[in-house]
């Protein structure tokens, strides 16, 4: 018979009781063997190679500042300009009624503003091209690459709110002033 404190592999065991192991094989000759508790590593231990410090956000945050510049101060602007430009001069008096071309002396009761809206234009525009680039090269050299992708957003619809504040606001200054025109 069996010991009862041991029982036979095949058959039942007690509660609790775990089942002993099976052998692993034996290796086939020629084989590798592998040290016992497995390979050791070198004296030390591993260590984290060291990281390369972040490099500096200031292209990403200068590209983001003058992408704020040229895309929400200067339409902004253009638009203070075109009101006081639409309370000044009616819209019906810009078209010439024979051929329906703008005139530009009827503008010259407003010139300083025109002067003024030009000025505006072209160093926004300076501006959005200095964000662009900028922008571009904060997110190729991850120096800011948020802020840098941002500045390229900005820049790209920037000229498309000045134009549409502008009008907007033209339209509004116009409409206060010659209420009959519109």
């Amino acid at each position: 018979m069996s010991d009862p404190q041991f029982p036979a592999p095949g058959g039942p065991q007690p509660y609790g009781s775990v089942p002993p192991l099976p052998r692993a094989p034996a290796p086939p000759p020629g084989a590798y063997s592998v040290p016992v508790g497995g390979h050791q590593n070198p004296v030390g231990g591993y260590q984290v190679p060291p990281q390369d410090p972040r490099p500096p956000r200031t292209t990403g945050l200068i590209a983001m500042l003058s992408a704020l510049l040229a895309a929400v101060v200067s339409p902004v602007l253009a638009g203070v300009i075109g009101f006081q430009i639409g309370l000044q001069v009616s819209l019906e008096d810009l078209a010439d009624p024979a051929t329906g071309a703008v005139s530009p002396a009827a503008l010259s009761p407003v010139r300083t503003q025109v002067l003024w809206l030009e000025v505006l234009f072209w160093s926004a525009t300076a501006v959005g091209i200095l964000a662009l680039i900028l922008g571009i090269i904060a997110t190729a050299r991850r120096r800011g690459r948020g802020m840098g992708i941002s500045a390229i957003v900005l820049a790209a619809i920037g000229p498309v709110g000045f134009f549409v504040l502008f009008g907007v606001l033209l339209s509004v200054g116009n409409g206060m002033a010659f209420p009959g025109s519109i």
